[in-house]
């Protein structure tokens, strides 16, 4: 998420078909006493009823036709997913729509709504360990979703087409999930618009074709994603097609109503930077989506292209790039813990600024302890204690997240320092982590107790004097 934002501060291509797991049919004795149905949430401390329970996704397509004009999406969602208990429904989250079809393996399936909660009761019951095949055709318009904080997500309307951002929880607003940070699924996105428009989305682009007044786009994410990562942001774009020195590619596109900028030359330099540091990069693309969104007021790190509401300055690139280490390979479990992104992208700028011969990530560190004790907006809530959801994109998570990175930096010396986010980075790569899990990788790789360390960075409200 931009350091703005301080708050505030998808068919394999063409037609996928589905192919239904063949999934045996239990007797109603079985049924009875061991099928039951998956939780309507997964228990989030800030959003308990996003994502659900009782299965696992491995794979959405989605394939959809959207009318800029009339703010209308038509839309096919097939989900691939395992059962994690002998199941007799399930939820997915989706927010308005009108729904004409839904199947489970190939046969009707009884749905119900229940605010964002989708209630699916399959035709017979799914057990435990079976692969299952969900195809849902849906229409109407798709929703902006508004945070506790008051800003924006979802799908957001803009002058020539959408701006798609998802965190933390816009993604039902267009699409039918199981809206979980810790259910990530690789995804296929096949979209169609008018022509003379362009669609960005997660991963490769596998194809563009345009007929009878329309293109279609279609990209594929083949690495695994939170929901909340995947973005079809479409409108009027100049897109820049090329390969890093890695030989990844990379897609930069940019709203023609803004002027040009040499910042985002700077792409293939960070990466190439943060590779070096972080380890390999984790995705099979890369690249920016810079576009005229006047309402949504910040940036997010949809996976593989970041999206910008507006050019982007160099620390803002930097800082969203860094993301696809910390935040979208590795991503958090539970939303409280969101430090792990900001704070690690926040410190991320410092050091590409160290990197570049300007200010150092020691310097940044500085100019923002020398704020006084008594200026509690700044100290308070501490990163690791957002407390509640209005200040999940506070500023202290973004600034004593990046400060504690800097101060066990120089605790521990760089040699230690770097191979622990080398280690963060590689060891939990496409996985799911939570802040005991960083200190405890700390400690083990330095050796040292960091117990009252991470306390009074992270758990304290007040401004560290001794660690």
């Amino acid at each position: 998420m931009d350091p703005r934002r301080v708050r505030r501060a998808v068919l394999r291509l063409g037609a996928t078909v589905a192919v239904a797991a063949a999934v045996a049919v239990p007797s109603p004795a079985r049924a009875a006493e061991t099928f039951t149905p998956g939780s309507a949430g997964l228990g989030d401390p800030f959003f308990p009823l996003a994502g659900n329970g009782g299965y696992d996704v491995t794979h959405y397509s989605l394939q959809f036709g959207y009318d800029p004009a009339a703010v209308r999406l038509d839309g096919t969602a097939t989900i691939q997913a395992t059962a994690t208990q002998d199941l007799s429904r399930f939820d997915l989250d989706l927010r308005g729509f009108e729904i004409s079809a839904l199947e489970v393996n190939g046969r009707p399936a009884a749905f119900a709504r229940d605010g964002q909660e989708l209630v699916v009761t399959p035709a017979s019951g799914l057990p435990a360990g079976h692969a299952f095949t969900v195809m849902i055709r849906y229409a109407g318009q798709p929703s902006v979703v508004t945070d506790p904080d008051q800003s924006i997500e979802g799908w957001v309307p803009t002058d020539d087409g959408a701006f798609v951002v998802g965190e933390p929880q816009g993604s039902p607003g267009w699409y039918p999930v199981n809206d979980n940070p810790r259910d990530k699924a690789t995804f296929d996105f096949a979209v169609t618009v008018p022509a003379g428009l362009t669609v960005m989305a997660n991963g490769v682009l596998v194809s563009h074709t345009s007929s009878g007044g329309a293109a279609t786009w279609v990209w594929r994410e083949s690495s695994p994603m939170a929901p909340y990562l995947a973005t079809t942001t479409l409108g009027r774009f100049d897109l820049t097609q090329y390969r890093l020195a890695s030989g990844t590619p990379a897609y930069v596109a940019v709203d023609p109503t803004l002027s040009s900028s040499s910042v985002l030359k700077k792409l293939p330099e960070i990466v190439e930077f943060y590779s070096s540091i972080y380890g390999p990069y984790p995705f099979d693309a890369v690249g920016a989506v810079v576009d005229d969104a006047k309402n949504v007021g910040y940036s997010l790190e949809t996976q593989t292209k970041p999206v910008f509401d507006r050019k982007p300055d160099e620390a803002t690139l930097a800082h969203e790039l860094s993301h696809m280490w910390y935040g979208d390979s590795v991503t958090l479990t539970e939303w409280p813990d969101i430090w792990l992104h900001e704070g690690f992208a926040t410190w991320s700028e410092w050091i590409w600024s160290e990197h570049q011969g300007r200010k150092s990530a020691h310097q940044w560190f500085n100019t923002l302890y020398n704020t006084p004790a008594q200026d509690t907006v700044f100290w308070t809530p501490p990163p690791a204690v957002p407390g509640t959801p209005v200040y999940l994109f506070n500023g202290t998570i973004y600034n004593r997240g990046g400060m504690t990175l800097q101060a066990l930096r120089e605790k521990v010396g760089d040699p230690a320092f770097f191979r622990i986010m080398r280690d963060w980075a590689t060891q939990n790569r496409y996985g799911n982590v939570t802040t005991p899990e960083f200190i405890a990788l700390a400690e083990r790789d330095t050796g040292m107790d960091l117990h009252h360390f991470f306390d009074v960075w992270l758990y304290q409200p007040d401004k560290p004097t001794s660690w």
